[in-house]
């Protein structure tokens, strides 16, 4: 019998939120940033305004973990417009998508308080 394995899901990372017409928002993701998953950790690119998977270090913005994507989406050749998690939440540590270079547990805490700073803790 061959095993199956399910997924991740959208939203998965999600233990609660505010309402949908509160803790919810539409970000744009900037072109290049490639497929991005749902529960990926995004900070916003101060120039522009738009998105991106939010890494350890940085001096553009995005370094600083604001918003966390809700479903898959692929900007790997232009902007898409998508649904985020942006204030009073709480999302499942386990299951949040980090950018490659948030890679050890000091990183990740350190992305955890940025998004407590905008309501979203990380349980």
């Amino acid at each position: 019998m061959v095993a199956l394995v399910e997924g991740r899901h959208s939203a998965e990372f999600l233990l609660s939120e505010q309402g949908v017409n509160y803790s919810r928002d539409n970000v744009v993701i900037v072109s290049g940033a490639g497929v991005v998953k749902a529960g990926t950790v995004l900070g916003e690119v101060t120039a522009s305004g738009k998105y991106r998977p939010s890494p350890a270090t940085g001096a553009t913005g995005e370094q600083v973990a604001s918003v966390i994507n809700l479903y898959d989406v692929d900007a790997t050749s232009a902007d898409v417009t998508a649904a985020v998690i942006a204030r009073t939440a709480e999302v499942n540590k386990n299951i949040i998508v980090y950018e490659a270079t948030v890679n050890d547990d000091a990183k990740k805490a350190a992305k955890a308080v940025q998004l407590a700073a905008v309501g979203i803790i990380v349980r």
